[in-house]
């Protein structure tokens, strides 16, 4: 019997060509590929062979607890299957898939990962945010919103007092909590962008500042799965809009001439 193998994939922050090329080679040679909620089912098209088995949660509905997906990954090796975990974003990113690969290595399997493109940049540079700008932000923090316990996590507070981007992932249901640390550090007017379904057909964007921005998640009905974006690079976006707009009014009188 062949050995099985674990390979977990990063599939990229959902618009389906933003998998790489390693990771659609890993699900062509796949015999099973487990596969989460924010993964598009289009990717699946790459395994036309593989079992297909949907591990994913949403609102805390969970198709597969964490324990039962390690042992499904299991079973499946050491049966000599090549097992992929197919994760949205990157599997090393808040995607446990760390984890994943340690407790498979623990039973002998034979571990890999590729790498996705995690949402936590790629969503902000799809709407012309960048995490980093001269003259407005030498680095960023990516931060999970709500930690193991459900509660906020302390690293927000700290984010709070730095110049950085601060980039939060899972973070709308603490949305409040978040805004109110902002604002303790005198930073009401700082602007705030929050993308919901980056990259996706269901892209939804609101823009505003730490004061304004939970009235615009309601008034817009933003909610997860959601990135929050804070800093002055947020403002960027409407720069480069406002120049795209200049330049087809530009072409636009330019034809009007001819």
């Amino acid at each position: 019997m062949r050995s099985g193998k674990l390979t977990v994939v990063g599939a990229g922050p959902g618009d389906v060509e933003l998998i790489t090329l390693k990771g659609i080679k890993a699900l062509q040679s796949a015999d099973v590929v487990l596969y989460d909620a924010l993964v598009d089912s289009r990717l699946l098209e790459h395994a036309p062979q593989a079992e297909k088995i949907f591990v994913g949660k949403r609102k805390g509905c969970y198709a597969y607890q964490q324990k039962q997906i390690n042992d499904l990954i299991v079973e499946r090796a050491i049966q000599g299957l090549h097992v992929v975990r197919l994760k949205g974003g990157d599997p090393f990113v808040f995607g446990r898939g760390a984890e994943e690969m340690e407790h498979a290595s623990a039973f002998g399997v034979e571990v890999a990962v590729v790498p996705g493109i995690s949402s936590s940049v790629s969503v902000p540079a799809s709407q012309n945010i960048p995490v980093t700008k001269r003259g407005a932000a030498e680095s960023f923090w990516v931060i999970t919103g709500t930690t193991k316990e459900h509660k906020l996590s302390s690293d927000v507070c700290l984010a709070a007092k730095s110049s950085a981007t601060v980039i939060i992932l899972m973070g709308m249901s603490k949305l409040g909590e978040i805004m109110q640390l902002f604002k303790e550090e005198g930073k009401k007017e700082t602007p705030v962008a929050i993308i919901q379904n980056g990259t996706t057909e269901n892209e939804k964007i609101g823009i505003g500042t730490v004061a304004s921005i939970e009235h615009k998640a309601k008034e817009q009905q933003l909610s997860n799965p959601a990135i929050i974006v804070i800093g002055e690079v947020v403002n960027h976006r409407q720069k480069i809009l406002d120049i795209q707009n200049e330049y087809q009014y530009q072409g636009k009188k330019l034809l009007e001439k001819i």
